[in-house]
Formats: structure tokens, C-alpha cells, sequence
């Protein structure tokens, strides 16, 4: 029995240092893809989309992969600066699921705005890589 207390016991020390691990990597990713946002970096958004992405806007409107980059060639979407807060991580095996206070200046179709959203993210861990799989954006309430 004191054996397999210990198996236990070392199989949740391994798990509970691998989500660590997770989360610390994924929260980079998290980082790498709003600074390709904020560059209109297609190579690197390319590389960090799921090709099923789905990619949901507070407005309703949802982008598969090729549309979500599409508006970067155009200069539809075009961050000037963005700023996450209030990130939260939770991880499910080699799912992550990421919600944050999204604040942005904007120059959209070369029109000037600033945004405020709510944004969930879901990652999936590919191999060694964290690839974006689902986006959606809300309005937070009005305070």
C-alpha cells in the first residue's frame, strides 16, 4: 500500500510540474503571437494558426485561418499597440485555454480606434509547439 501512495504521489509531482512547464510555455506563445499582431507578421501568424482555426470577433463576425490573415495583407485589422491584462492560464493536458483584458490602439483600414475586449484563446500543444485553435472576442459589461 505505502508503494502505491508513492506512485501517486510521484505521478501528480510530475503532472503538477509539467502543467508549470505549460503554462510557462504557453504564455510565451501567448506573447509571441500578440507581438506578431502587432507587427501584421503573416509568417508568424501563419506558423502559430491552426489550419481549422476559428476566430471569433465581438462583433460576431468569425474568420477561418485564410480570412483572419487575409485582413493583415489588406490593412483591415492593423494593431498599433495592444496590451494584455488580467491573463489567466489553465491548462487540460495539452489543451490551454487563455482569457485576458485585450486593449489596443488600432489603425484599421487607416482609421485610427482603440479597443477594449475580453478574449478567450484556446492553444493546443503540437509536438513542441503551442498552436492557436479558437478565438473569441467579447465587449466587457459597462461598468
Amino acid at each position: 500500500m505505502k508503494h502505491i501512495l508513492f506512485i501517486i504521489a510521484i505521478v501528480f509531482c510530475i503532472n503538477t510540474n509539467a502543467q508549470h512547464s505549460y503554462a510557462g510555455q504557453v504564455e510565451k506563445t501567448v506573447s509571441q503571437f500578440v507581438k506578431a499582431l502587432e507587427d501584421s507578421d503573416l509568417k508568424a501568424l501563419n506558423g502559430m494558426a491552426s489550419p481549422k482555426l476559428t476566430y471569433g470577433h465581438s462583433s460576431g463576425k468569425i474568420e477561418n485561418k485564410e480570412q483572419f490573415l487575409q485582413t493583415f495583407k489588406t490593412g483591415a485589422s492593423d494593431f498599433v499597440k495592444i496590451n494584455i491584462t488580467d491573463q489567466t492560464v489553465d491548462i487540460t493536458g495539452n489543451t490551454a485555454i487563455i482569457r485576458h483584458l485585450f486593449d489596443a490602439d488600432t489603425n484599421d483600414n487607416n482609421k485610427p480606434g482603440h479597443v477594449t475586449l475580453k478574449v478567450m484563446t484556446v492553444w493546443q500543444k503540437q509536438g513542441t509547439k503551442w498552436i492557436l485553435l479558437a478565438r473569441q472576442a467579447v465587449k466587457p459589461p459597462v461598468q
